[in-house]
């Protein structure tokens, strides 16, 4: 990969470029599709019927990172590939604005395919991979690729059936299984998402100057954490787990993927 298409790393969606890489997207982009079964129903409801409590998934619903304001397109030349890949990404966060989980979608200038990528949180089955969806559609399996102290991206081949799903759509469902082999279902909305990846890519000096402005109010955030579970001691836990029912784990999910 060029060094002039390494995107600076901003918050969790920008660090599924910098911490993979483009190199091995190529390849990825022009291997055939993998056979995998179909998930053998949807998503279910965020709320299961009334008697049947317990019986569905636990849905998380999550929110975009407040500091972005919208969904972030980036290009540039994959020089190995000879190719021009753009990918369009936006950050997540929890009510309390812990960062949660992060979405790029990778588009390969002449390829058919495209690649949906997440970089989700720690505690999480791996075997089972991840299904995902728009709205009431039936999902789509995924695997996951590979996992770093604060993290674990997961991603699969689209086409463009599933983008104009997401163009159109309201929720994007991502279904996984925590360390109790329980469905966890993260709930994403769409909102803004054709316009961001229809338009113009953002221009790196913009994108360098966003980053610098997560990351500050990322730090910010922490030490207000800090403070607050000051009466706890120092072993306290730097905040709740991300997946419900999985176990503590310092480190989730911050700023920036360590580079392989």
């Amino acid at each position: 990969m060029s060094a002039s298409f390494r995107p600076s790393t901003r918050a969790l969606s920008i660090a599924l470029s910098a911490a993979i890489g483009l190199a091995p997207l190529a390849a990825f982009a022009q291997a055939q599709p993998r056979t995998a079964p179909r998930a053998a129903q949807p998503a279910q409801p965020a709320q299961p019927p009334a008697g049947q409590a317990g019986t569905g998934p636990t849905v998380v619903q999550v929110k975009p990172e407040p500091s972005q304001t919208s969904w972030t397109k980036v290009c540039g030349k994959d020089e190995a590939a000879k190719k021009e890949i753009c990918y369009t990404t936006r950050d997540f966060v929890s009510d309390q604005g812990q960062p949660v989980l992060a979405v790029a979608i990778y588009d390969v200038k002449g390829d058919v395919n495209k690649i949906v990528r997440f970089l989700m949180p720690l505690g999480l089955l791996l075997q089972p991979g991840i299904r995902f969806g728009v709205d009431t559609a039936q999902p789509t399996p995924g695997r996951f690729a590979i996992c770093f102290p604060n993290g674990c991206f997961a991603e699969a081949q689209v086409k463009d059936d599933f983008i104009a799903a997401l163009k159109k759509g309201n929720t994007l469902s991502v279904s996984v299984q925590n360390q109790g082999a329980r469905e966890v279902s993260f709930s994403i909305p769409l909102t803004d998402f054709a316009k961001g990846f229809d338009g113009a890519a953002i221009d790196p000096k913009v994108l360098e100057d966003q980053q610098k402005q997560l990351q500050d109010e990322l730090a910010k955030r922490q030490e207000e954490l800090r403070q607050r579970l000051g009466a706890g001691g120092a072993n306290a836990a730097p905040g709740a787990p991300a997946v419900p029912g999985a176990a503590p784990a310092p480190g989730v999910a911050p700023a920036v993927p360590p580079k392989p």
